[in-house]
């Protein structure tokens, strides 16, 4: 049976059929057909996608660890927190630890989930799992062969005025730079 809101209308679409639309290295396109809550039929194409992890790298004094990295799809550099495509059957929590090492060469003593985000719920399954990273040593980045980054340190501060410039636009750079004000202030 369908799905329902608290309200009792039927808001759910039932998947009939699909097919793998595009088949790549990173992303899939999936095209399925549903039936609408109306009766009606309709086609639905979306991104599959594993799945990802951010890490807010949270320095002594309160200040994070933060990436600028080349995005080819809007070409520029983008201000953004570590993060990285969760492996199949790969702990989400082990993935946030792998990445922080390779991308920035720092290690974590303490770790902490926050949340999960899904950043596209329109044409993509992919969701995010935010972890916290505290006790942080520095050591000796590995890049992967593709990957090209500069690491930097800013303010908690000094993030929020980028969010209200636009100079940080990332969804997961914002929503983790308002998680930080929350944690660092001790209100969540």
């Amino acid at each position: 049976m369908p799905e329902r809101t608290n309200g009792g209308v039927n808001l759910q679409e039932l998947r009939l059929d699909g097919a793998l639309a595009y088949d790549g290295n990173f992303l899939k396109v999936q095209k399925d057909t549903v039936v609408l809550p109306d009766g009606n039929s309709a086609t639905r194409e979306y991104i599959r996608h594993p799945g990802a992890v951010v890490v807010i790298p949270v320095f002594d004094d309160g200040s994070v660890l933060l990436e600028r990295q080349f995005r080819y799809p809007l070409n520029q550099v983008f201000i953004e927190f570590p993060a990285g495509k969760i492996d199949p059957g790969e702990d989400p929590l082990l993935c946030a630890q792998r990445e922080l090492r390779e991308e920035t060469g720092y290690t974590a003593s303490d770790w902490r989930y926050l949340c999960t985000i899904h950043n596209a719920i329109a044409y993509s399954d992919e969701h995010l799992d935010i972890f916290l990273a505290r006790g942080l040593t520095a050591g000796e980045a590995a890049l992967d062969e593709e990957e090209f980054l500069e690491i930097f340190t800013a303010t908690a501060e000094q993030m929020q005025a980028w969010v209200r410039q636009g100079a940080i636009t990332d969804v997961k750079t914002v929503i983790g730079t308002f998680w930080l004000e929350k944690v660092l202030a001790e209100n969540w």
